[in-house]
Protein backbone atom coordinates (compact mmCIF):
# COMPACT_ATOMS: atom_id res chain seq x y z
CA UNK A 1 0.00 0.00 0.00
CA UNK A 2 1.22 3.68 -1.02
CA UNK A 3 2.35 6.04 1.40
CA UNK A 4 -0.31 8.90 2.10
CA UNK A 5 0.72 12.29 0.80
CA UNK A 6 -0.27 16.02 0.99
CA UNK A 7 -2.04 16.37 -2.35
CA UNK A 8 -2.67 20.36 -3.21
CA UNK A 9 -4.95 20.97 -6.12
CA UNK A 10 -5.95 24.45 -7.87
CA UNK A 11 -9.32 23.61 -8.53
CA UNK A 12 -12.85 25.57 -8.52
CA UNK A 13 -14.54 28.65 -9.51
CA UNK A 14 -15.94 31.27 -6.84
CA UNK A 15 -18.42 33.59 -8.79
CA UNK A 16 -18.80 36.89 -6.28
CA UNK A 17 -21.27 39.51 -7.79
CA UNK A 18 -21.41 43.36 -6.67
CA UNK A 19 -24.76 41.91 -4.99
CA UNK A 20 -22.76 39.66 -3.05
CA UNK A 21 -20.16 41.97 -1.83
CA UNK A 22 -22.35 44.93 -1.05
CA UNK A 23 -25.54 43.48 0.09
CA UNK A 24 -23.86 40.68 2.11
CA UNK A 25 -21.54 43.11 4.08
CA UNK A 26 -24.44 45.73 4.18
CA UNK A 27 -26.82 42.64 5.51
CA UNK A 28 -24.23 40.76 8.12
CA UNK A 29 -22.18 43.53 9.87
CA UNK A 30 -19.58 43.37 7.18
CA UNK A 31 -19.40 39.83 6.62
CA UNK A 32 -18.77 39.03 3.10
CA UNK A 33 -19.79 35.71 1.84
CA UNK A 34 -19.52 34.08 -1.26
CA UNK A 35 -19.82 30.98 -3.16
CA UNK A 36 -19.07 28.79 -6.05
CA UNK A 37 -17.12 25.43 -7.26
CA UNK A 38 -14.64 24.43 -4.49
CA UNK A 39 -13.50 20.89 -6.64
CA UNK A 40 -14.85 18.84 -9.32
CA UNK A 41 -15.33 14.74 -9.12
CA UNK A 42 -15.07 12.18 -11.71
CA UNK A 43 -17.18 9.46 -13.00
CA UNK A 44 -17.02 6.80 -15.58
CA UNK A 45 -19.16 9.20 -17.88
CA UNK A 46 -16.60 12.60 -17.32
CA UNK A 47 -13.14 11.41 -16.55
CA UNK A 48 -12.46 15.16 -15.08
CA UNK A 49 -8.65 15.55 -14.96
CA UNK A 50 -7.61 18.36 -13.03
CA UNK A 51 -4.28 20.32 -14.22
CA UNK A 52 -2.07 18.29 -11.93
CA UNK A 53 -3.31 15.05 -13.52
CA UNK A 54 -5.46 13.85 -11.05
CA UNK A 55 -8.34 12.49 -10.93
CA UNK A 56 -10.94 12.70 -7.89
CA UNK A 57 -13.41 9.67 -8.13
CA UNK A 58 -16.59 11.24 -7.84
CA UNK A 59 -17.73 8.78 -4.60
CA UNK A 60 -14.84 8.92 -2.91
CA UNK A 61 -14.78 12.60 -3.18
CA UNK A 62 -18.95 12.91 -1.99
CA UNK A 63 -17.80 10.45 0.89
CA UNK A 64 -14.85 12.64 2.19
CA UNK A 65 -17.08 16.10 1.81
CA UNK A 66 -20.06 14.71 3.50
CA UNK A 67 -17.89 13.72 6.57
CA UNK A 68 -16.26 17.09 6.34
CA UNK A 69 -19.76 18.43 6.51
CA UNK A 70 -20.65 16.71 9.39
CA UNK A 71 -17.99 17.55 11.29
CA UNK A 72 -16.34 20.59 10.61
CA UNK A 73 -18.79 22.98 8.94
CA UNK A 74 -21.59 21.94 11.42
CA UNK A 75 -19.07 22.71 14.26
CA UNK A 76 -18.13 25.69 12.19
CA UNK A 77 -14.37 24.88 12.36
CA UNK A 78 -14.17 24.20 8.17
CA UNK A 79 -11.50 26.94 8.25
CA UNK A 80 -9.02 27.66 4.98
CA UNK A 81 -5.90 29.45 4.81
CA UNK A 82 -5.06 32.91 2.76
CA UNK A 83 -2.07 30.81 0.48
CA UNK A 84 -1.62 27.35 0.61
CA UNK A 85 0.86 26.15 3.07
CA UNK A 86 2.87 22.89 2.11
CA UNK A 87 0.95 21.29 5.76
CA UNK A 88 -1.70 18.95 5.95
CA UNK A 89 -2.46 20.83 9.37
CA UNK A 90 -4.51 24.41 9.43
CA UNK A 91 -2.15 27.08 11.09
CA UNK A 92 -4.99 29.35 12.58
CA UNK A 93 -2.35 32.32 12.42
CA UNK A 94 -3.11 32.68 8.46
CA UNK A 95 -7.05 31.87 8.59
CA UNK A 96 -8.98 33.98 6.37
CA UNK A 97 -12.00 32.01 5.53
CA UNK A 98 -14.76 28.99 6.98
CA UNK A 99 -16.92 27.47 4.77
CA UNK A 100 -20.88 27.16 5.94
CA UNK A 101 -22.11 25.22 3.85
CA UNK A 102 -21.09 22.21 1.80
CA UNK A 103 -23.67 20.80 -1.68
CA UNK A 104 -23.53 19.06 -5.16
CA UNK A 105 -24.57 20.56 -8.53
CA UNK A 106 -23.68 16.87 -10.52
CA UNK A 107 -19.79 16.35 -9.98
CA UNK A 108 -19.24 19.95 -8.54
CA UNK A 109 -18.80 19.92 -4.88
CA UNK A 110 -20.09 23.82 -4.11
CA UNK A 111 -19.11 25.59 -1.21
CA UNK A 112 -20.47 28.76 0.54
CA UNK A 113 -17.52 30.96 2.06
CA UNK A 114 -17.40 33.73 4.82
CA UNK A 115 -14.35 35.77 5.15
CA UNK A 116 -13.09 36.22 8.46
CA UNK A 117 -11.99 39.36 10.64
CA UNK A 118 -9.04 38.29 11.02
CA UNK A 119 -5.38 39.99 9.42
CA UNK A 120 -5.44 37.06 6.44
CA UNK A 121 -9.30 37.50 6.16
CA UNK A 122 -9.17 41.52 6.11
CA UNK A 123 -6.52 41.20 3.45
CA UNK A 124 -8.37 38.50 1.01
CA UNK A 125 -11.53 41.00 1.73
CA UNK A 126 -9.83 43.73 0.94
CA UNK A 127 -8.26 42.05 -2.43
CA UNK A 128 -11.83 41.13 -3.53
CA UNK A 129 -13.12 44.71 -3.12
CA UNK A 130 -10.45 46.07 -5.04
CA UNK A 131 -11.27 43.77 -8.05
CA UNK A 132 -7.98 40.89 -7.33
CA UNK A 133 -9.13 38.06 -8.66
CA UNK A 134 -8.22 35.05 -5.90
CA UNK A 135 -8.31 31.42 -6.59
CA UNK A 136 -9.69 28.47 -4.72
CA UNK A 137 -7.14 25.59 -3.77
CA UNK A 138 -7.97 22.20 -2.36
CA UNK A 139 -6.35 20.42 0.45
CA UNK A 140 -6.08 16.59 1.33
CA UNK A 141 -3.89 13.65 2.28
CA UNK A 142 -3.67 10.27 0.50
CA UNK A 143 -2.25 7.97 -1.96
CA UNK A 144 -2.29 8.36 -5.81
CA UNK A 145 -2.47 5.63 -8.78
CA UNK A 146 -0.97 5.37 -12.12
CA UNK A 147 -3.86 5.26 -14.90
CA UNK A 148 -2.36 6.79 -18.00
CA UNK A 149 0.81 8.86 -19.07
CA UNK A 150 0.69 12.04 -17.09
CA UNK A 151 -2.62 10.91 -15.28
CA UNK A 152 -3.39 9.68 -11.60
CA UNK A 153 -6.34 8.16 -9.53
CA UNK A 154 -6.58 9.48 -5.92
CA UNK A 155 -7.54 6.18 -3.95
CA UNK A 156 -9.68 5.17 -1.47
CA UNK A 157 -7.58 5.74 1.45
CA UNK A 158 -7.93 10.14 0.79
CA UNK A 159 -9.25 12.93 3.21
CA UNK A 160 -10.32 16.15 2.83
CA UNK A 161 -8.03 18.88 4.97
CA UNK A 162 -9.38 22.04 3.47
CA UNK A 163 -9.57 24.67 0.55
CA UNK A 164 -7.61 27.74 0.67
CA UNK A 165 -7.58 30.94 -1.49
CA UNK A 166 -4.57 31.45 -3.40
CA UNK A 167 -3.40 33.94 -5.71
CA UNK A 168 -1.91 32.15 -8.52
CA UNK A 169 -4.53 28.75 -9.44
CA UNK A 170 -3.02 26.30 -12.34
CA UNK A 171 -6.60 25.63 -13.51
CA UNK A 172 -7.93 28.25 -16.19
CA UNK A 173 -10.43 30.31 -15.02
CA UNK A 174 -10.53 29.28 -11.49
CA UNK A 175 -10.44 32.54 -9.77
CA UNK A 176 -12.95 34.53 -7.35
CA UNK A 177 -13.51 37.67 -9.21
CA UNK A 178 -16.44 40.31 -8.80
CA UNK A 179 -18.73 41.03 -12.03
CA UNK A 180 -17.89 45.01 -11.75
CA UNK A 181 -14.27 44.98 -12.41
CA UNK A 182 -13.51 48.82 -13.19
CA UNK A 183 -10.13 48.68 -14.62
CA UNK A 184 -8.86 46.88 -18.20
CA UNK A 185 -6.59 44.38 -17.81
CA UNK A 186 -3.03 45.36 -18.27
CA UNK A 187 -3.12 48.87 -17.65
CA UNK A 188 -1.28 48.38 -14.19
CA UNK A 189 0.76 46.02 -12.47
CA UNK A 190 -1.23 43.48 -10.45
CA UNK A 191 1.84 42.88 -8.10
CA UNK A 192 2.28 46.09 -7.26
CA UNK A 193 -1.30 46.52 -6.27
CA UNK A 194 -1.37 43.69 -4.12
CA UNK A 195 1.89 44.39 -2.34
CA UNK A 196 0.48 48.33 -1.55
CA UNK A 197 -2.88 46.71 -0.43
CA UNK A 198 -1.12 44.10 2.00
CA UNK A 199 1.01 47.06 3.31
CA UNK A 200 -1.77 49.72 4.04
CA UNK A 201 -4.01 47.07 5.74
CA UNK A 202 -1.11 45.64 8.12
CA UNK A 203 0.13 48.58 8.94
CA UNK A 204 -3.38 49.44 10.94
CA UNK A 205 -3.31 46.46 12.32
Amino acid sequence: MQNKKLLVDYIGVLEVSPQQINESMAQNAGRLIIQGILQRGSTQNDNAVNQNGRQYPMDILKRECDKYKQVFVAERRALGELDHPDSSVVNLQNVSHNILDLWYEGNDVMGKLEILGTPAGNIAKELIKANIRLGISSRGLGSVKQIGEGKVEVQDDFEIVGWDLVSNPSTQGAFVSPLNEGTKPGKSDPYKKINTLISDILSVM
